[in-house]
């Protein structure tokens, strides 16, 4: 992938950090959206010290006017997008009779604003020049009825039906597919997993018996990526050890 250029949203830790990483791995130069692009923890360095380049852009996907913003520096610098890997997001756990509008807005905007209009300015560039891939990191909570998730699973349900329409819509220039990870090991899973009975809870869903890595996804999104995915579009591959099956 010598000479190919991927934008990962949400790229300072967790599953963007891991694919960032991965498509460095694959010979891809990157572009690195943080929510403040002063703190990338060391990865510019990991990625350079592979042979690729690094740049970082202020993109809180929260803000269109930093998503348009952060692509446009991307492209000056690059002069191209060929992968986006849409990875920002977030949820926030409350009971449906809790949520407040607040909290509402967030996570919508987080979940499926952001993933919107980031593909919505990275498209139009792919459009221009004859092509590119994009991925969305979804959920198993798309898929599923988690208690004290709804808003979430809506906004992941949303994103991946997201992912049709626009592999719809961008057919055959652009392909657009969808990662959807079950509980993964990263810092934001931490504190969860760190009590017992709630790890329990998830390796009893999972009929694999494990709780997901970052590599996990990663491999999927470099999949998909690929040509070995030439043919694959509007598809949502499901990282999940099985859990949507029962």
């Amino acid at each position: 992938m010598a000479n190919k250029v991927a934008l990962v949203t949400g790229a300072a830790r967790g599953i963007g950090r891991g694919c960032a990483l991965a498509l460095a791995n694959e010979g891809y130069d990157l572009a690195l959206g943080f929510r403040d692009r002063t703190k990338d923890d060391g990865l510019i360095a990991e990625i350079e010290a592979l042979g690729r380049r690094a740049m970082p852009l202020q993109m809180d996907v929260l803000h269109k006017s930093q998503i348009d913003a952060a692509v446009a520096e991307a492209l000056d610098g690059f002069g191209q997008i060929d992968v986006l890997i849409n990875n920002a997001g977030g949820g926030r756990i409350a009971a449906a009779l809790d949520v407040t509008e607040e909290m509402f807005d967030w996570i919508c905007d987080a979940n499926l604003k952001g993933t919107f209009f980031t593909s919505q300015a990275v498209g139009r560039a792919m459009l221009a020049q004859g092509g590119g891939s994009i991925v969305n990191i979804g959920s198993q909570a798309g898929a599923v009825a988690l208690p004290t998730e709804s808003v979430y699973c809506a906004a992941k349900a949303a994103v991946a039906h997201l992912t049709k329409c626009l592999a719809v819509e961008w057919a055959p220039h652009i392909r657009v597919n969808c990662v959807a990870p079950t509980f993964i090991r990263t810092p934001g899973t931490r504190p969860a997993l760190a009590d017992a009975d709630f790890e329990r809870h998830v390796l009893d869903m999972i009929p694999m018996g494990r709780i997901g890595e970052v590599e996990d996804v990663t491999g999927a999104v470099t999949f998909l990526c690929s040509p070995a995915a030439r043919l694959i579009t509007g598809a949502t591959l499901l990282v999940d050890g099985g859990w949507t099956l029962r």
